[in-house]
C-alpha cells in the first residue's frame, strides 16, 4: 500500500472505439477508485473487460456514459518522450511492437478470456473461501492458548502467520474474486482486512487497482514509488542533493534492502489509519459513504490487539509480541510481494505497451515455481502471471489456467518468465543495485 497523490483533472478514455469524456461528476462516481485514472487518454478498453468481468453495474454504468460520448475524436495532450538517455533508460524495458501485431494479440487474448470465462473458471467456490477465512482465524485462536498458557514467543509467530494469510484474502475480495455480489466482497473485506488484519480495504483497493492497471509504467504504478527510501528508476534520483541522506540511501539502497522487508506490515498498518481516519472527506463517493464501516472495524482490530497486550505479564513481554508478531507477518508479505515485479523490467509511459494489455502483464511480471506448499504460502501469487492477466479470477484456479497462459505465450512469441525464489529475490536486489551505481555515479560527478 503507498498513499498517493489523487488526479482529478477531467480526461478521455477509449472503451470499446468510443471516447468518452470523464469529468469530475463521472470520477468522483467512480466505485473503483483511481484506477479509471491510469488510462487517461488513452484506449482502455481491454483493461475495462477485463476488471469488470461478470458486473452488471459496471456495464450500465458503461452504457450511460458512452450515450454522452463526443461524436468527433478529442484532442489529446501527447505524451513527452524521456529524456536523459544513458541515466534514464537503466532498469526500463523497450516495447516495440507493429499496431497490426498488437491488435492480433489484443483478440488472441480477448478469446482466451472469453473462453475461461465460459469455462466456469471465474466462478469462486463458498467452500474454499470458508476454508480458507476460517484457517487464519484458527491460528489466531491458538496463538491466544499458547499466549494463555504462557507461551509468548511461538503465539506471537502464529500472529505473524495468520496476519499473513489475512492478507491473501483482503486481496482477493478486493478483487472481487469471492463473491458475485461485490457488495459481499466489500463487507467481507472489511471483517478479514479491517478488523482482523488491521489494513484498510479501501486504501489497498485505491493503490493496487492502480497497479494492476498500469503495471511498472513509470509515473502511473504507485508501487514503484518508495522514496525517499528506494529509487526504482532514475528519475527518481531527481532534486535532492548528492550529499543529502536521501541519497545516502539510494547508493546503498541493494545493501539495505533485504532488511527492511519485515517492516512492511508496520507502514500498512500506518497507512491504513492515516487512509481511514481521511475517508470521510475523501474525493471519491464510495469511500465517503464506507468511511464508517471501515472506522468501526479498523477502531476495533485496534481495540482487541492492544487488549491481547495488555494481558502479557510485562513490558518486555509486550514490546517482544508487538515485533515478533508483525515483523513476522511484514517479512512473510513482503517477501511474496516484492518478488514478482520488482525483479523485472520497467517501462515509460511514452513506451506505449500500456495499448496492450497482455504485453504489459506479461512483460513486467515473473511468477514463482508453484509447489503445494508456495501455493498456500503464497497465497496463489506465485501464479503472478495469470494472476494479473485475469484479477477478478478466484485463487484456487489460478493453477488450472496456467499451462492455457503458457500457451498463449508461445503462440504469441511473448515472454513467461518464472523462477525459483532465490533466482527472483536477487533479480530484484540487481534492479535496485542498477540504481545505487547510478546514483554514486552522479555523485562522483558533482565531486
Amino acid at each position: 500500500m503507498v498513499l498517493r497523490e489523487l488526479q482529478n483533472e477531467p480526461f478521455y478514455i477509449k472503451i470499446d472505439g468510443k471516447w468518452c469524456h470523464i469529468d469530475d461528476e463521472v470520477l468522483r462516481a467512480h466505485p473503483g477508485g483511481s484506477a479509471i485514472t491510469t488510462y487517461r487518454n488513452m484506449d482502455a478498453t481491454t483493461v475495462f473487460h477485463t476488471f469488470h468481468t461478470g458486473s452488471k453495474d459496471a456495464y450500465n454504468w458503461l452504457t450511460q456514459l458512452k450515450q454522452k460520448c463526443p461524436t468527433q475524436n478529442p484532442n489529446l495532450p501527447r505524451v513527452p518522450e524521456d529524456s536523459i538517455k544513458g541515466f534514464d533508460d537503466v532498469n526500463i524495458g523497450t516495447f516495440e511492437m507493429t499496431e497490426e501485431r498488437s491488435e492480433e494479440i489484443n483478440k488472441n487474448f480477448n478469446k482466451l478470456r472469453a473462453k475461461l470465462r465460459a469455462d466456469g473458471l471465474f466462478d469462486s467456490s463458498g467452500l474454499f473461501y470458508t476454508r480458507k477465512v476460517m484457517e487464519p482465524i484458527l491460528t489466531i485462536l491458538v496463538a491466544f492458548f499458547l499466549q494463555y498458557h504462557e507461551y509468548y514467543f511461538p503465539a506471537a509467530v502464529l500472529m505473524g502467520i495468520a496476519w499473513q494469510q489475512l492478507g491473501w484474502l483482503i486481496h482477493e475480495f478486493t478483487h472481487h474474486q469471492g463473491f458475485k455480489n461485490r457488495w459481499y466482497n466489500d463487507l467481507t473485506s472489511y471483517f478479514v482486512g479491517n478488523f482482523l488484519q488491521g489494513f484498510s480495504s479501501s486504501g489497498w483497493k485505491e493503490q493496487h487497482n492502480v497497479h494492476h492497471a498500469a503495471t511498472n509504467v513509470v509515473g502511473r504504478d504507485g508501487d514503484l514509488d518508495l522514496v525517499p527510501f528506494y529509487a526504482t528508476v532514475a528519475e527518481h534520483l531527481d532534486n535532492y542533493p548528492q550529499d543529502s541522506w536521501t541519497m545516502i540511501l539510494f547508493r546503498w539502497q541493494h545493501v539495505h534492502w533485504p532488511f527492511m522487508l519485515p517492516f512492511l506490515r508496520l507502514s500498512w498498518l500506518l497507512q491504513s489509519v492515516i487512509f481511514v481516519s481521511q475517508m470521510g472527506n475523501h474525493y471519491y463517493d464510495y469511500y465517503r459513504k464506507t468511511a464508517k464501516y471501515e472506522q468501526v472495524a479498523l477502531t476495533l482490530h485496534w481495540a482487541w490487539s492492544l487488549t491481547q497486550l495488555y494481558f502479557l505479564p510485562n513490558w518486555s513481554t509486550r514490546i517482544m509480541f508487538f515485533f515478533v508478531s508483525h515483523l513476522v507477518g511484514g517479512f512473510l508479505l513482503a517477501h511474496v510481494v516484492t518478488f514478482n515485479h520488482y525483479s523485472v523490467e520497467k517501462f515509460a509511459l511514452s513506451s506505449n505497451i500500456m495499448s496492450n494489455y497482455a504485453c504489459l502483464q506479461m512483460m513486467t511480471t515473473r511468477n514463482m515455481r508453484p509447489g503445494t506448499f508456495i501455493d498456500w504460502l503464497w497465497g496463489g501469487l506465485n501464479y503472478q502471471i495469470e494472476h494479473h492477466l485475469f484479477p477478478t479470477m478466484p485463487r484456487h484456479n489460478l493453477n488450472t489456467v496456467m499451462p492455457l497462459v503458457k500457451q498463449f505465450a508461445a503462440e504469441n512469441d511473448l515472454p513467461y518468465m518464472v523462477d525459483g525464489y532465490f533466482t527472483g529475490f536477487w533479480l530484484g536486489v540487481e534492479q535496485f543495485k542498477n540504481i545505487a551505481k547510478l546514483a554514486s555515479k552522479l555523485s562522483t560527478k558533482v565531486d
